[in-house]
């Protein structure tokens, strides 16, 4: 390696790391009769539609324990550089934050070899883990640890607008796969995007919902043990292609999470996919469509119908420190954080949904109509990225751009992402 080549990967690692290095700043062993500060990386910040709460939550907790604990928020508004850095500061050996969240999937399980994480099993017990959904709780608990605690879960069903549906004559949305395809080309034919797609960011987030989608309801809710190059996948990867050369816009290979759903706000897209967060936000409530969409489940596509794409979205984890007195701060917040009351206030603002029991009322239609489709279905199934890890997504992203172009075939993607695989 030349002295430049080595130069620039050193800089390259220190502004990755840097940074981190400083969240983790927060981590010195606490003084007797000082405050104790808290730092937490959080990506609950700007527009997204848990930041006001979430701020709320923190300054009653900050105000009910001032001169003993307070909690600095680290602002993390782009979620896939949160993830990356994660990831780069563990790796050496630094921790992130005091607080941090993560998406939990194979990638990030292994973080559970680490000794920077907190495990919560003794102390995660009594109300505090009674108010907690169990089979989260295990999901999260990884050869008998619990490093981290599931908090925001979610479904990832379409989103129909039902104005623009109404423009080609059609009232409901598709029940049969054949009427999907109608639907598809009825828009098409009237000059309307049908769908929002992207192949952009570390995990192409909205077609990788859709392949998900796909591939479940063909391949059934176990479909991700199967081999990447089964041709249930290399029929979902056609499908996705489709959505994205004929049936969405001209910028959607490369696009990013904000374009896709920038497209859908705008009111230029019928079709959308994404969680229950993205129904608190104000500019879609402000949409002269928003009283009009609708929230469903795609058709069956293979053998297994009334299915749901859910996952944990985002589990908390924590700094683990010999000092007992910032180990009880951080649970003394976290408890605090997750008291169903609050989880409650986050919920009704956000439309989140959460692993934390609390009687939350949906504040809008969207909201209950994610509630009842999360009820009513009989078949739930992780999303690829849920499943198979981070590094499987990143290449399916990174081929799915060169498939929709045409430059390597479906069963040539496949193979691809089979070999990011970890198994």
């Amino acid at each position: 390696m030349t002295r430049r080549v080595l130069l620039l990967a050193t800089l390259v690692f220190v502004f990755l790391v840097a940074p981190l290095a400083l969240y983790a700043a927060g981590t010195s062993e606490a003084v007797p009769g000082k405050e104790i500060e808290l730092r937490w990386a959080s990506i609950w910040v700007g527009q997204d539609s848990k930041a006001a709460p979430v701020n709320a939550i923190i300054a009653e907790f900050n105000a009910a324990n001032a001169g003993k604990i307070k909690v600095v928020v680290d602002p993390q508004p782009d979620y896939n550089a949160h993830e990356q850095k994660i990831r780069t500061a563990i790796a050496a050996g630094i921790a992130p934050a005091d607080i941090w969240t993560m998406k939990l999937n194979p990638t990030t399980a292994e973080f559970y070899n680490s000794p920077l994480l907190m495990d919560f099993t003794k102390s995660f017990k009594g109300d505090w883990k009674a108010s907690f959904d169990a089979a989260s709780v295990t999901t999260s608990t990884i050869n008998g640890m619990l490093k981290s605690l599931p908090f925001e879960v979610a479904v990832l069903p379409i989103w129909f607008n039902m104005d623009l549906l109404a423009k080609v004559g059609v009232n409901a949305v598709p029940k049969t796969e054949a009427e999907f395809w109608s639907l598809m080309d009825k828009l098409k034919a009237a000059g309307i995007s049908a769908s929002s797609q992207m192949t952009g960011d570390t995990n192409a987030w909205t077609s990788m919902i859709w392949f998900s989608h796909f591939a479940i309801s063909m391949g059934g809710p176990k479909v991700w043990s199967k081999p990447f190059t089964d041709p249930v996948f290399v029929k979902a990867a056609e499908y996705t292609k489709r959505m994205i050369v004929d049936y969405s816009t001209a910028d959607a290979i490369g696009l990013g999470a904000g374009g896709s759903g920038g497209h859908f706000l705008a009111g230029r897209t019928a079709l959308f996919s994404n969680g229950p967060w993205y129904a608190g936000r104000a500019d879609l409530a402000a949409t002269p469509f928003f009283k009009n969409i609708t929230i469903a489940g795609l058709p069956a596509f293979g053998p297994t119908s009334n299915y749901t794409v859910s996952r944990i979205q985002a589990n908390i984890c924590a700094v683990a420190t010999k000092d007992k007195a910032r180990e009880a701060a951080i649970i003394e917040f976290l408890k605090y954080l997750s008291l169903p009351a609050n989880v409650k206030r986050i919920a009704e603002a956000s439309g989140a949904m959460f692993a934390v029991a609390s009687d939350a009322t949906p504040a809008n239609h969207l909201q209950a109509q994610f509630a009842t489709l999360a009820k009513n279905t009989k078949v739930s199934a992780q999303d690829l990225e849920a499943a198979l890890g981070a590094t499987a997504t990143l290449e399916f992203g990174q081929q799915l751009s060169a498939f929709a172009l045409g430059r390597i075939s479906a069963a040539e993607f496949t193979k691809l992402v089979e070999a990011k695989i970890d198994r």
